[in-house]
């Protein structure tokens, strides 16, 4: 073994106290980079796991200007003929004004979007049915899906209550219609449709005087990685047709651009709490310089060259940050392991959706591990200054 990596380690293993710290501040730094990622990274993407699950599916048809005049019929067909589409179903959105009669009190009328569904296509591409915790889910014509905030602000409406809903239909004509509420939906983290009601999509559509129209067609995939591709396959199989396809992301879009500028400054002020890391590093070399700077003397004394002093304090550094980025990316780890496993959940909110991306770990690892060997050169290069004689006569 090369004598500047024996000494580099016999002089930090004398120092155990520093060795100690410095570990300690690159692998605090890399576990909160770690802790950071798995929160926020893993709040999006369970915004986008439950979006997909409950409102969008993989793929998003709609119609550019209006509702989609073709037979939704023969576009599920179509779509499931495709290797790779696991199922497709219609639905379509309108309002509606709702109010309720409970205990002889009516409510205040007040405006809802209200969801059409078709019940049984539905619970293939959607898994808004499971959110269903009071009773059942849309199963005839004149039954109704309450989402929570809904039922609350009808003053408590229950299953088996009826309510009234006054639609407008295309004509301008007002429609009203009695439902009978069959179940009452609540999904964590509000993605679902707690402030929607569901109804079923030919009631709406006689309601609205749509009979042969569809809002959307949404398609879910068994490899959702192909989105793209299936996409844009249907548009070019459709060019005359005013078809919009988006994929979750695209159709998420306004929900999820605000939340990628907040994981891109978490992030950031990450890498920041990583360099304070570096600079308690240049703390604790400048002090193994101070309490060595006599051994440094008799090193030069001795026939030590200027480059052997700065090697010894850069493997120093080196040393440091490998194990450092060792320990701290081991935490870190540990961490995601965890919080994967226990479907880690605040006080009620959406379970975070917890995924291993060996990119950013390397990647924040290799950059802590850089990092400690940068914030080693100013001390190095400071011991290389002194002079043979002025170290010797410090003491």
């Amino acid at each position: 073994m090369d004598y500047r990596v024996h000494l580099a380690k016999r002089m930090l293993t004398n120092k155990k106290g520093s060795l100690i710290g410095a570990v300690l501040a690159v692998s605090i730094g890399i576990l909160v980079i770690h802790v950071n990622f798995v929160i926020f990274q893993g709040l999006y993407d369970a915004i986008v796991r439950d979006l997909k699950d409950y409102r969008f599916a993989d793929i998003l048809v709609t119609n550019e200007e209006d509702y989609i005049d073709k037979n939704d019929i023969a576009l599920i067909n179509w779509f499931e003929r495709i290797p790779g589409v696991e199922a497709a179903a219609s639905r379509m959105d309108s309002s509606a004004s709702i109010n309720a009669t409970s205990n002889g009190k009516k409510t205040e009328e007040f405006r809802i979007p209200v969801v059409g569904v078709d019940p049984l296509r539905d619970t293939r591409v959607s898994t808004i049915h499971d959110t269903v915790g009071d009773g059942q889910f849309v199963f005839a014509r004149n039954s109704i899906v309450l989402g929570s905030r809904i039922a609350r602000d009808l003053g408590g409406v229950q299953v088996g209550d009826d309510v009234k809903l006054k639609f407008v239909d295309k004509f301008g004509v007002d429609k009203i219609k009695r439902f009978v509420v069959t179940g009452i939906t609540s999904s964590a983290g509000g993605q679902g449709l707690d402030g929607s009601v569901v109804v079923h999509i030919d009631t709406l559509r006689s309601l609205l005087e749509r009979p042969d129209e569809t809002g959307a067609i949404l398609v879910k995939l068994n490899d959702p990685t192909k989105a793209v591709e299936i996409k844009d396959f249907f548009l070019r199989s459709f060019p005359t047709d005013d078809f919009k396809a988006e994929t979750i992301e695209e159709s998420a879009e306004a929900q999820l651009s605000g939340f990628r500028s907040g994981i891109a400054l978490i992030n950031l002020i990450g890498y920041f709490g990583m360099m304070s890391s570096a600079f308690a590093i240049v703390t604790i070399q400048m002090m193994l310089v101070s309490s060595k700077t006599r051994e440094i003397g008799i090193m030069r004394a001795i026939g030590a060259k200027r480059k052997d002093i700065l090697i010894l304090f850069m493997v120093q550094g080196l040393i440091i940050g490998a194990i450092g980025a060792g320990v701290g990316t081991a935490l870190g780890l540990a961490y995601t392991f965890y919080a994967k496993e226990t479907k880690m959940q605040f006080e009620g909110s959406l379970a975070l959706e917890v995924t291993y991306n060996w990119e950013k770990i390397i990647q924040t690892a290799l950059t802590s591990f850089a990092l400690a060997i940068v914030a080693s050169i100013y001390p190095a290069f400071r011991a290389t200054r002194l002079l043979p004689v002025e170290a010797m006569r410090t003491v």
